[in-house]
């Protein structure tokens, strides 16, 4: 009897685990269905058997599809803002360094991952989903452009890099990623096939040919 108690108990505890475990489940799913598939071929009820769970459990977690994109996007991209503000703010070093740090943090945390696919989402699929293309703007497009300004702001306050127009200069930084952004997860699209090509190097590169055009030593 007490075994049969024991055993219960375990596989209560292991159904309350599966729980907690749902909602992050779900997000992995759905964030490999939409970057597969795109936003409008994109069905809850397959999202819910990737995760191995009911279309109803799903809607527990995420009430619509437009929620469950935009708690993917949130938990993949729109999240990181936050720490990305607070590492500005306590970076110590050169801008220099910090910019090359701001390339090299989001290729580890972003452009090597299956979240690159959901920009060339929006890309593809904004103008028919102007809600979602609104949403995506004002938690990724926007917050990443300010966190880019401020690096560049501080580079200028500092003497670092020279005066220029922080608005455009953005555009500077964000078109290397872009180019990334496109050559995942297929490189033959964007580099020839037999073309050595290392992304890490690349962004080393790039880095190197902005540094090079702002910094005050080039002026």
């Amino acid at each position: 009897m007490s075994h049969q108690l024991s055993t219960t108990a375990a596989d209560a505890t292991r159904r309350g685990r599966r729980k907690e475990a749902r909602p992050g489940e779900l997000l992995d799913a759905a964030l490999e269905l939409f970057v597969e598939r795109g936003y409008a071929a994109t069905h809850v009820e397959d999202v819910a058997a990737r995760a191995g769970v009911s279309k109803g459990t799903l809607f527990l977690y995420f009430p619509s599809k437009q929620e469950l994109f935009k708690a993917v996007v949130r938990q993949n991209i729109a999240g990181r803002m936050p720490e990305w503000d607070l590492e500005i703010d306590s970076y110590e070093g050169s801008t220099d360094d910090l910019l090359r740090y701001c390339f090299q943090s989001w290729w580890e945390r972003v452009g090597s991952t299956k979240a690159v696919g959901l920009g060339k989402l929006m890309l593809a699929e904004a103008k028919n989903f102007p809600e979602i293309a609104t949403f995506y703007r004002q938690e990724v497009v926007e917050p990443g452009h300010r966190l880019i300004r401020r690096v560049l702001e501080r580079g200028m306050e500092r003497g670092e890099l020279r005066r220029i127009d922080p608005d455009h200069a953005v555009y500077l930084v964000l078109a290397p990623l872009m180019f990334l952004m496109f050559a995942q997860p297929v490189p033959s699209l964007c580099i020839p096939e037999g073309t050595r090509f290392s992304a890490e190097e690349y962004i080393r590169l790039q880095a190197d040919n902005v540094l090079q055009g702002l910094s005050v030593r080039s002026a």
